[in-house]
């Protein structure tokens, strides 16, 4: 067995091991479609670095069962942006657990872009997406009820400008930790906090933005 393939084996123990503690369920095509994205990403992160090292199994809970806490969050055929896709989480592991909705992927760089558009075309999620190349503040906000982002740089210090620029009664399904929580009520925003399982200090902010924020 190559070094690859033990990599992947790894990483579906993983998700089927821990995928019930995060309330997530997976058929035989979505494990297919992430273990083809898993091997993807380990490809060209040697050259672009999308996510800090990690075994298989961390990212396997760490990254695609965490994004997968967003999905119950986001309605039916809905419209969702996801801001700073970088290595595509959260919206490609939600876009193939549960492909039936319509994401646009805004990345700034360049060559993270070129991965995004493989990743896309390799689970077979292109016609459901489209992705822009840009920076999110130098682009006019889709229409969408939902924003979705998990590592946009700054987080902190973008948080008000990501708020400004995100359609009027949207929803936001922000990553984050407690700074994140301190930028969020300075705003008086209504939102729920939902604890990501096996972590200490790492949540998903579902923030309402009423009509006038």
């Amino acid at each position: 067995m190559d070094r690859n393939s033990s990599r992947t084996d790894e990483f579906t123990n993983a998700l089927a091991e821990s995928a019930p503690r995060y309330d997530v369920r997976l058929n035989a095509q979505a494990i297919r479609q992430l273990q083809d994205y898993y091997e993807l990403l380990l490809f060209w992160n040697t050259r672009l670095h999308l996510v800090a090292p990690c075994s298989p199994a961390e990212f396997a809970t760490r990254h695609v069962l965490e994004s997968l806490c967003a999905l119950p969050h986001i309605s039916e055929a809905a419209r969702v942006v996801d801001v700073g896709s970088g290595a595509g989480l959260p919206i490609i592991p939600c876009l193939i657990a549960w492909p039936s909705f319509h994401a646009t992927l805004i990345e700034s760089s360049q060559k993270k872009a070129i991965f995004l558009r493989e990743a896309l075309r390799t689970v077979g999620a292109q016609g459901s997406s489209e992705l822009i190349a840009e920076r999110f503040e130098m682009t006019l906000a889709p229409e969408a009820e939902f924003i979705t982002c998990r590592a946009l740089e700054r987080m902190t210090k973008m948080f008000k400008q990501l708020l400004d620029w995100s359609p009027r009664a949207s929803t936001l399904l922000l990553f984050g930790g407690e700074a994140l929580r301190t930028e969020i009520e300075m705003f008086a925003l209504t939102y729920q906090t939902i604890h990501i399982p096996e972590s200490e200090r790492r949540f998903l902010f579902v923030i309402k933005k009423h009509p006038q924020t």
